[in-house]
Parts: structure tokens; sequence; C-alpha cells
């Protein structure tokens, strides 16, 4: 069926057909002026409206062609929202996207939040200004914060193994750590394995600081051994009776 529809802007007439005006909804360009315009609701009656002359001829419908997707911007002297792609229009509202704005930042930040926690040792390290905010943190939410455990910078400088000449059946455990790292460092654990003439373990003993430090010098565990400091330990335990020969010391963090 052909119908007539005018350009508002230059007033040509064309003659359309409706499976044309059917493609974009009806959005058409004038093949002379270029404006985009509705199609559809610039139908007229070619009878009633329009002269039979003043109609273009049916070649001209190939100057007269539905918007293309690659052209589907409204005319450079038109503004907002109509100038926007095809795909943006039907995106969240401006309310809707700032309560997704939002949501998105406060999501990264509670990462942030939560990421700085799990790092609290490292960034105190890093940055030892850190340390009374992240204390404070600490105590509201119920963790800790620890010194570093690095121990591969924690070493066993000399230890020796004898015998208490005073009581019998007593050992007498003396060694030197060494903290080799530029930062504090947590008191490590000791493991003691006593060995026989086989080098075959015959009693093996786990010290956790607690049970070294109430007898050395060394300051509370939880100062830790400071940055490049040594701490001297002398501990006395019974063995039990066992005869043995050897000895293996380690440390360790648990």
């Amino acid at each position: 069926m052909n119908l007539v529809t005018r350009c508002p802007t230059c007033g040509t007439a064309f003659r359309v057909q409706t499976t044309q005006l059917a493609q974009k909804g009806g959005r058409v360009r004038c093949g002379k002026c270029a404006t985009v315009f509705d199609g559809v609701a610039a139908l007229n009656e070619p009878d009633a409206a329009h002269p039979a002359d003043e109609i273009e001829p049916s070649p001209q419908l190939t100057l007269f062609e539905p918007v293309a997707p690659s052209r589907m911007a409204e005319p450079a002297t038109e503004a907002g929202p109509a100038s926007e792609p095809e795909f943006l229009r039907d995106a969240l509202p401006p309310r809707g996207r700032t309560a997704w704005t939002a949501g998105v930042l406060a999501a990264l930040l509670a990462l942030a939040l939560q990421a700085a926690l799990l790092y609290r040792t490292e960034l105190v390290v890093l940055f030892p200004q850190t340390r009374e905010p992240f204390a404070a943190a600490c105590r509201l939410l119920g963790c800790a914060l620890r010194l570093p455990r690095r121990p591969d910078l924690m070493s066993i400088e000399t230890s020796d193994l004898e015998s208490d000449r005073r009581h019998e059946g007593v050992i007498v455990l003396n060694a030197v750590i060494h903290n080799r790292a530029p930062f504090a460092q947590e008191y490590p654990a000791l493991e003691l394995t006593l060995t026989d003439e086989r080098d075959q373990a015959v009693l093996r003993r786990i010290l956790a600081p607690a049970d070294y430090l109430r007898a050395t010098a060394g300051g509370p565990a939880a100062e830790g051994i400071a940055a490049g400091a040594e701490t001297t330990l002398r501990v006395h335990f019974h063995a039990g009776g066992l005869r043995a020969v050897g000895y293996r010391l380690y440390l360790f963090y648990p």
C-alpha cells in the first residue's frame, strides 16, 4: 500500500510503503535535506493533502531511506538524551546509576579494608605510624596485632647441651637466638631432639617462647626480639633417665 509522508523541514513529500515505515520504527531520513523524522507521524493522504505533481516520483524513494544503525544519532543541532546511541537509551535512569555507583564504591572500600586487616602485620612493618590505628581496630574487632614471623631472618647462632652437675637427670640447654631482620619479630618456638649413638631420636620436646623466656633475660614475648638483637636462653629440663649422646635444635613458627 502506497502512502505519502512529508518532511517537516523542507516540506518535500514522498511516496512510501508500509514495509519501509516498519523498519526502525518509522524513523527515516529526508533525501533532500537529510532531516531525520518520524515517517509515521508525518503521513498524509496523497489525494486529499497533496497534488500528485508535488509528490516526489518513485525513483526518489532511494533518497528516502530508513536510518541505518550507524546513522541513528540526531542532527548536530539537537542535544540531550535524543543524541545518545540507541543502546544507551534503555540504560539505568540517573537515580539508578547513582545507587549502583555508590554500591560499587562501598564494595571496593570494604574489600580494601579487609585486605588491610589481613595484611596488617606487613603494613605496620612498612608504615610504623599505622600501628596505633590497627591496634585500635583489633581491640574493636577482637583480633590480634602480631609481630612479623620470618624464620628465614631468624637463626640460632650458638647452642650446647650439658648435664646439670647439681641435679641428676637434669639437662641444661644453652642457645643464642639472633634476629637478623631490620624489624622486631616474634620469639620463635624451638624443637629439641635428643639422639642416641645411632643418631636416632630418643626424646623430642617443643619449647614455646613462654617456656624459655621465664628463665632467661629475654624481654616479654609480646615485645619480641628487637631488630638485629640477640637473646640468650638457658633452660633446664628432665631427660627422664634416657641415655642421649647428641641433640638437634631447630627454630620455627607454629
